[in-house]
């Protein structure tokens, strides 16, 4: 089955470059220039993937991602901007942007983070293997005091919903479907950014601390994300 990527990107040289390196992966690549119809087609139905820029007229990439998250269903977004600073990409990542690209970009990193998004749908798409001693219902996968539904994307600890980015979601999701193993941040990277992020390490202990101060009870003594020092971290077993 194709896939189909909405592109949103108001540089016409741009959005035809990543319109080509699209249909070259073998994929059906939809192109809108306006943040406003780019929604409107999203909405409509049938898509797999939203490359979409920060700046856009009509309506901002920020606030299509916000829209685009707010909706039933998940929906990978790659999120472009010419901005480099960090609180532009930690904005992009608190709308429910999955991953980011700052212009310029090569194409082979265009290429590696389309793929890599993929490969993770696929894999939330697949029931975990090894779960043993966690209850699984109707794909939900629950331990004491969590309760993770990986359809709706949707975390409880004791009762109360809590909201994650979806890079929070995708790294508790892979925690929690390997309960007990030791996972290095090199490991992590690979695992649930799904590509070579060589020299950023600490992304992974920025997000595991942000994932603890939201689900865990004690952050400082954590009940389900645990340190294993030297090595890296591991789900509760």
């Amino acid at each position: 089955m194709t896939r189909n990527v909405l592109i949103v990107e108001d540089n016409p040289g741009i959005g035809e470059l990543v319109r080509m390196h699209v249909a070259d992966l073998g994929m059906n690549p939809i192109l809108c220039d306006r943040g406003d119809t780019g929604l409107e087609r999203f909405r409509e139905g049938g898509i797999d993937l939203v490359v979409l820029d920060l700046m856009l007229p009509g309506l901002d990439g920020l606030s299509v991602c916000r829209e685009i998250r707010s909706g039933p269903g998940y929906v990978p977004v790659l999120m472009l901007t010419a901005k480099s600073t960090e609180l532009d990409r930690v904005l992009g990542l608190e709308m429910g942007a999955d991953d980011y690209l700052t212009k310029p970009f090569s194409v082979a990193e265009l290429a590696a983070r389309v793929k890599a998004l993929f490969r993770r749908v696929d894999a939330m798409a697949s029931a975990p293997a090894d779960n043993a001693g966690h209850e699984e219902k109707s794909g939900e996968l629950s331990t004491e005091g969590l309760r993770i539904d990986p359809d709706r994307r949707r975390v409880f600890v004791r009762e109360q919903e809590v909201e994650l980015t979806a890079r929070e979601f995708d790294l508790l999701w892979h925690f929690a479907s390997h309960p007990g193993r030791v996972f290095s941040r090199a490991q992590l990277l690979d695992k649930v950014w799904g590509y070579n992020h060589e020299g950023y390490e600490h992304t992974v202990n920025t997000h595991i601390n942000r994932l603890r101060g939201k689900i865990e009870k004690d952050p400082a003594r954590p009940e389900f994300i645990e340190t294993v020092w030297g090595v890296g971290y591991r789900f509760r077993d």
